[in-house]
């Protein structure tokens, strides 16, 4: 028996909003990724893009259990020697509220090509309001 394979222009992608507030972060990231992968699909292939879009609201809202505020770090460098610069959740929660979901998220999805492809479906919004209205998108309650 053949493996069957959906031809690229067949596959249906769907908009989903998802309210983040309250939510815990890496719960929430887990479900994303798994919908921007295609995972809940029954025509799932690793290697085609089949996932659907995500609109994520109020990321600013988004919590950490324990002592995550302060003991998680985000690390980046410079590219000078010696420039290694580290975040904590809360510093980058309010410099850029975005950034935390998109990273969690990120940090999921494969590190390739496809992976890439993927993360652009992901839209994070700071507040509640987005501008896909037009995309019509349905709720998914996580």
């Amino acid at each position: 028996m053949k493996t069957y394979l959906a031809p690229v222009n067949e596959i249906e992608k769907k908009w989903y909003v998802v309210d983040a507030e309250d939510k815990i972060l890496g719960r929430l990231a887990t479900e994303i990724a798994f919908r921007l992968r295609g995972k809940h699909k029954p025509t799932f292939s690793p290697f085609i893009d089949n996932g659907d879009f995500i609109i994520v609201t109020n990321a600013d809202k988004v919590q950490l259990t324990g002592k995550k505020w302060d003991d998680k770090k985000y690390y980046r460098h410079t590219g000078y020697m010696g420039g290694i610069k580290e975040t904590t959740a809360r510093e980058l929660l309010e410099k850029h509220p975005t950034d935390l979901v998109t990273k969690a998220v990120k940090g999921m999805l494969p590190k390739n090509k496809i992976g890439r492809a993927q993360l652009k479906k992901l839209k994070v919004y700071a507040g509640a309001d987005h501008p896909h209205k037009a995309q019509q998108p349905e709720v998914l309650e996580l």
